[in-house]
């Protein structure tokens, strides 16, 4: 959708390459949201390990390092802002 209407797209495979904490925290400040906002709460591992704990932030960014599949996706980023993008369609209003 993003190569359709004339966007320069970069896909980072974060989970090749693990994000680091900071760069978590500068996402989610383009995010404006927290880490437990950016869970894949249907995950398994969410499920078995996580589920009905209660975490800092800090904690929260050290497990989204350390298990990225927990990240909600596709997250886009374009200069300053972020999104989710989930339906798809909300992509394009960072176009």
């Amino acid at each position: 959708m993003l190569n359709d209407n004339g966007a320069n797209v970069e896909i980072f495979e974060y989970l090749k390459t693990p994000p680091s904490t900071a760069q978590l925290k500068t996402l989610l400040m383009k995010l404006n949201l927290k880490p437990a906002d950016i869970i894949r709460k249907g995950e398994r591992l969410y499920k078995e390990k996580y589920k009905g704990m209660n975490f800092t932030d800090n904690e929260w960014l050290n497990i989204l390092h350390e298990n990225p599949i927990l990240i909600e996706r596709p997250i886009v980023v374009r200069g300053n802002k972020a999104i989710i993008a989930r339906p798809a369609d909300e992509v394009l209003s960072l176009l």
